[in-house]
């Protein structure tokens, strides 16, 4: 995995005036686009696409200082006026073509990135894979932006907004694993971007035949492989710690990649203020 992503940033590089096919380099090196986007941005900090357009406007800030021609500027990078090579440019660098041009800074210039596995060992992890026949994932949904770490104050107040006997209502439709409560991720950007939406849905898994009340939602879910992430510690941090883990070292250790699907969080135990808490992380996988 390290040197796939190794390889796509070698790509970003050859390619920073032309479009850059990731999906064809990815089915190349046996991978998939979905697994190194998210792969990517769990390493990097940032997605690719974000990090493509650094890369893209710290060369391009050395037509600007040149006097290169905006336009032509623009153009090459793949934008198809100034107005929308100046909006980019800004957003990387703070200030506008015009400014750079006059005061030749200050410029931020993002460095060509390099991956490298370290094994710390400080992470444990306590794992399994379980093969799960079809099911559904029934409970409310709401559409909330993606924060990747500290509560979600909007999913916080979506939970708040079910009242207590629907929680009680909700376990007792649980009839298969991911058993219990469960806190579901669904619909993300492959790039995991900051502030992207997301589907949550606060329920429960039943069985693929299972009848769905008229009053919640569902989410079905094809038969698959997933990886089973077992933490304890204080939440949500533990978790957030763990999730983290397995793109650092979990998947760059073992011989499998994330598919699409939801990303599923079951509550196993907590303590009453909800400060500490332990839960397994469902996260749908294949072979590598």
């Amino acid at each position: 995995m390290i040197a796939v992503l190794n390889r796509v940033v070698d790509l970003v590089e050859e390619h920073l005036t032309e479009e850059i096919d990731v999906a064809g380099l990815t089915a190349e090196l046996g991978t998939t686009e979905y697994h190194v986007r998210r792969m990517f941005s769990s390493l990097a900090g940032m997605p690719l696409s974000e990090y493509i357009r650094r890369r893209r406007m710290t060369v391009a800030a050395a037509d600007v200082l040149g006097g290169r021609d905006l336009l032509g500027t623009a153009v090459r990078f793949g934008y198809g006026s100034t107005e929308a090579f100046n909006r980019a440019f800004r957003a990387v660098h703070g200030i506008s073509p015009g400014d750079a041009r006059r005061d030749g800074g200050p410029l931020r210039t993002q460095p060509q990135l390099r991956f490298r596995l370290t094994v710390e060992g400080n992470t444990t992890m306590e794992t399994r894979i379980a093969d799960r026949p079809a099911f559904r994932l029934v409970g409310h949904t709401a559409r909330v932006p993606l924060i990747h770490q500290g509560p979600n104050p909007h999913i916080q107040a979506h939970i708040a907004s079910i009242p207590e006997a629907e929680h009680a209502r909700l376990k007792a439709l649980s009839d298969t694993e991911p058993a219990g409560l469960l806190q579901v991720s669904a619909d993300v950007d492959p790039d995991s971007t900051e502030g992207s939406e997301l589907t949550y849905l606060h329920g429960v898994a039943v069985g693929e035949a299972a009848p769905v009340p008229d009053d919640l939602d569902a989410i079905e879910v094809p038969a698959g492989t997933w990886a089973v992430f077992r933490t304890a510690g204080p939440y949500p941090a533990a978790l957030q710690s763990t999730w983290a883990a397995t793109a650092s070292e979990w998947f760059p250790s073992n011989p499998w990649q994330l598919r699409p699907g939801p990303s599923i969080v079951a509550i196993l135990d907590r303590a009453a203020d909800f400060s500490t808490a332990t839960t397994e992380l469902w996260l749908p996988v294949e072979r590598a």
